[in-house]
């Protein structure tokens, strides 16, 4: 952390705006996409905050994007609707998805809205975390934006890290968020290591020729990332790719446009998102109240030797983004020097 350099929200949410109004986003659309980039990195999601603005740009450069999207939202029944995100900004996309959910949910009780024509959208627990605000919880999944995981048993690189979030709301006190790849880790993770020039552990990826661990980062192309739980991870990303994109119309398996490597082809990216509202099941004091009291159980339960304490998901994020709005977001010194090019690049303020 000695190395790091701590930039304020304002300072970062700032920059990516500019960046993004001198590569033809319109304001409105800057400001908003800016803004929930920093989300990202506020509660920890760092491979999906600011750290992911240079390839936007690029691809945004190369018409990869639609920088001015016309997002259509289909109404297909009481408690569904599909949005066409006409190759807009996949937080854009989904954020139009997220409030029509919400909406949804209001009359019905619950609202699927399922998403094609997108792109990556950054953190998943962005989404899962907007229906919380109307007492309501959320649950997200995405295609991801390219193939890094075979089927099991496999080598051709055919599921992604199809990421799912889930958010429940406890009243007043911190949300419970779950957001985990269906990959041991996220290829966002990756990237950072290939960044920084680190040796990735064993038990990430393995050699897709040999079957044998892959720890050098300079060589993640030859590499299958491992799913979560074996073959049990493996399911999952299948059946949430189905369901985000085959359901929607969107890309999968083949069809799948790796945004890494190809900055000029539309992605067809799909997600889904469904909003819950807790009042349709219970009083949501009451489920506040039941829920507090299971995770205080949890947090008292026995430890095993060398652990301080229980962890649970979310657990980390209130606290981690009260610190980070407080004191900054930590960059490292190589996400500083590639934000220092893009600024000049653009010819913008430097961060």
């Amino acid at each position: 952390m000695s190395e790091r350099r701590l930039v304020s929200a304002g300072a970062l949410r700032e920059f990516a705006r500019a960046a993004f109004i001198a590569t033809g986003l319109r304001e409105a659309h800057a400001t908003e996409v800016a803004a929930l980039m920093v989300e990202a990195d506020l509660v920890g999601a760092d491979a999906h905050g600011i750290f992911r603005l240079p390839q936007y740009i690029r691809r945004l450069k190369a018409g990869g994007f639609n920088p001015t999207p016309d997002i259509v939202v289909h109404k297909t029944g009481p408690a569904t609707a599909l949005v066409d995100g006409d190759n807009g900004m996949g937080h854009l996309v989904m954020a139009r998805a997220a409030g029509t959910a919400v909406e949804l949910a209001r009359v019905c009780g619950v609202g699927w809205v399922g998403v094609r024509g997108s792109n990556h959208a950054g953190a998943a627990s962005l989404y899962a975390a907007m229906p919380l605000a109307h007492g309501m919880i959320g649950i997200y999944s995405a295609v991801a934006s390219a193939n890094h995981m075979a089927p099991w048993g496999g080598t051709d690189l055919l599921l992604g890290t199809n990421p799912l979030a889930i958010g429940i709301p406890v009243g007043d006190s911190p949300p419970v968020v779950l957001d985990i790849a269906t990959t041991v880790v996220s290829y966002g993770t990756v990237k950072n290591y290939v960044l920084q020039g680190r040796d990735m552990p064993e038990g990430w990826m393995i050699d897709r020729g040999t079957g044998l661990a892959l720890t050098d980062a300079k060589r993640t192309l030859d590499g299958v990332l491992l799913p979560i739980g074996g073959y049990k991870g493996a399911g999952l990303a299948m059946v949430l790719g189905l369901l985000a994109g085959t359901l929607n119309g969107a890309g999968v398996g083949r069809d799948v446009v790796d945004f890494n490597a190809d900055d000029t082809n539309k992605s067809n990216t799909g997600q889904f998102i469904v909003a819950l509202d807790v009042a349709r099941f219970t009083d949501p004091a009451v489920f506040a109240t039941n829920v507090l009291h299971h995770l205080d159980e949890l947090r008292a339960s026995a430890r095993l030797p060398g652990v301080e304490s229980i962890r649970l998901p979310g657990d980390e994020r209130a606290k981690r983004r009260a610190r980070r709005v407080a004191e900054g977001v930590p960059i490292i010194p190589e996400l500083a020097t590639v934000l220092a090019k893009l600024a000049d690049q653009l010819s913008i303020s430097p961060l």
